[in-house]
């Protein structure tokens, strides 16, 4: 079972708070994956189509319970054992059909979900938990940070964007296959979705791994910039070293400056030692800085006597 699949069954067991919040989640959710059925006389009836069980025992509950529908459901099983059953609801078309329908604002085709259904906070949670139960999707915590919504209607996906503003998070909306999708990218907005539909355990979950992933990813940086750091350690003692036996090839170190003769002998000692080591080795109040002045010094005497000695080091 996908984690979206698990955000969604969860949201099923979310109770509504009020008769409107429960009209507005149906709304929603059979705006985004339902189709409509037209009958002879005005009469109107829905179908919906899911593989979620438990959308589909959502569904059915708030029809029956909000509005006495004769709903029929029908199983269709996969065709391997990969598939997943298709669950189909259908309300024919009735007159109590398209009174249940336009209540919901679902019918005519024309019509919306009014501002005045979303002034309480409970009612847009429905709103968003009914669009995600009906066309949402969200990346498992491993993964990149991703939710979004789906619908055909390009309005609806405004309105989606419009309630998600409500509560501070920003979203974006883009074109795929002739659907628009309403999607979120950033790790915050994620949890704040999720938390704002009402998917308490799976927030816990995105957001123990999301925490996995911070201190993974701070300790591989940090272990990355040590690694670099200790690269360019070697890189520089081993320079160094180099300059040393150039020098030594053209003359006895013993004449080299009395500093600077310290510091060679020091370096050919401990050549794996950094240059605050080599500082402390020399005491004398002599800094890093100040060791690094006096190799770089080596340096120069040697590429004097080899201006290329120093190319493939």
């Amino acid at each position: 079972m996908s984690f979206a699949e698990d955000v969604k069954n969860e949201l099923c067991q979310y109770q509504n708070e009020t008769p409107l919040s429960a009209k507005i989640e149906a709304s929603c959710l059979l705006r985004m994956g339902g189709s409509l059925l037209l009958g002879m006389h005005g009469r109107v009836g829905i179908r919906l189509a899911t593989a979620n069980n438990a959308v589909a025992r959502r569904v059915l509950g708030i029809l029956r319970s909000q509005y006495s529908l004769h709903t029929s459901v029908l199983i269709r099983r996969g065709l391997n054992l990969r598939k997943k059953n298709v669950y189909t609801l259908t309300v024919e078309p009735t007159e109590a059909g398209r009174i249940a329908l336009e209540d919901m604002a679902l019918w005519p085709v024309t019509a919306s979900i009014t501002d005045d259904w979303l002034d309480t906070m409970e009612a847009r949670r429905a709103f968003l938990r009914g669009a995600f139960l009906g066309g949402g999707s969200v990346n498992k915590p491993e993964s990149d940070y991703h939710l979004e919504f789906m619908t055909g209607n390009r309005e609806f996906a405004e309105a989606i964007v419009h309630v998600l503003h409500m509560f501070r998070i920003t979203a974006r909306v883009t074109e795929r296959k002739e659907e628009y999708v309403v999607y979120l990218k950033e790790g915050d907005a994620v949890t704040s979705c999720l938390q704002i539909m009402g998917a308490t355990s799976a927030l816990m979950e995105f957001e123990n791994v999301r925490i996995m992933k911070t201190v993974r990813n701070q300790i591989n940086r940090q272990v990355n910039c040590e690694t670099a750091n200790l690269q360019k350690t070697v890189n520089a003692a081993v320079r160094q070293l180099e300059s040393i036996r150039i020098i030594e090839r053209h003359q006895p170190l013993e004449e080299l400056k009395p500093k600077l003769y310290e510091v060679a002998l020091v370096r050919r000692e401990n050549p794996d030692a950094s240059l605050q080591e080599l500082a402390d080795i020399l005491g004398s109040g002599l800094s890093k800085s100040g060791v690094g002045h006096r190799l770089r010094k080596l340096e120069k005497i040697a590429l004097d006597y080899e201006p290329h000695g120093l190319d493939e080091v």
